[in-house]
C-alpha cells in the first residue's frame, strides 16, 4: 500500500488523494460507529433517535454519555459501547496520522540514500 524505502516520495496530488482515502476510511468508520450506538441506545435505553445520537456522540467523542442508562441491560450497553469508543479514537488518530508520519520518515529516509551530487 505504501511505497518502500527505495522509491521516491509520492508526488503532492498522490499523497493527499492518500490522505483522503485515509479520512473517508475514517468518516466510515465513524459513521458505522454511531449508528450502532444509535441503536443500541434506541433498543436498550428506550430513547428517542435524537437522544440516543447525542449519548453515542458525546460517548464517541470521549465526553461520557448525557443520559445515564436506567435499565440493566442499557447500563452494559453504555459500558461496552463507552470501551469500544475509546478504541475507535485510537484507531481512528493512528488512522489519519499513519500518511502524515510515514510522508514525514520516507522523506529522512529518501534524504539519506540520495547520493551527495542528487541532493
Amino acid at each position: 500500500m505504501y511505497e518502500r524505502r527505495n522509491d521516491p516520495p509520492l508526488s503532492r496530488g498522490a499523497f493527499l488523494r492518500r490522505l483522503a482515502a485515509h479520512a473517508a476510511v475514517g468518516a466510515l468508520l465513524l459513521a458505522g460507529s454511531l449508528a450502532l450506538g444509535m441503536a443500541g441506545y434506541m433498543a436498550y435505553e428506550h430513547l428517542g433517535a435524537r437522544l440516543a445520537f447525542l449519548n453515542a456522540a458525546m460517548l464517541l467523542g470521549g465526553m461520557g454519555p448525557v443520559t445515564l442508562p436506567r435499565t440493566p441491560a442499557g447500563q452494559l450497553f453504555a459500558g461496552v459501547f463507552a470501551l469500544y469508543a475509546g478504541l475507535v479514537f485510537l484507531i481512528l488518530t493512528a488512522l489519519l496520522l499513519t500518511p502524515l508520519l510515514h510522508r514525514l520518515l520516507h522523506r529522512f529516509h529518501w534524504a539519506e540514500e540520495l547520493p551527495d551530487n542528487q541532493r
